[in-house]
């Protein structure tokens, strides 16, 4: 008889659910591109581009994604797992 799989954890079901992936998105991106242009606007509306300014421009958006992100996997796989123990 062949061994099933064991059934994958609330987080890592989390991890592959679309919702938890457009939320971070919808939460996370904006947050970022308006830290951009409040910390960085001055420097970009003056044309004084510099390699840190574009890293910290590419850098506020994903943190602000990864920090939504991380918050979207462990509501979603709170509330599955307290379902399903339910």
């Amino acid at each position: 008889m062949p061994a099933s799989a064991p059934a994958p954890s609330p987080t890592r079901r989390a991890l592959t659910t679309r919702a938890v992936w457009l939320r971070a998105a919808k939460l996370g991106l904006p947050v970022g591109l308006v830290q951009v242009a409040l910390n960085q606007g001055d420097h970009w509306l003056h044309h004084e581009i510099t390699t840190g300014l574009v890293l910290k421009s590419i850098l506020s958006p994903l943190l602000s994604f990864s920090i939504a992100f991380v918050s979207a996997v462990a509501t979603h796989a709170g509330t599955s797992d307290s379902i399903s123990s339910s």
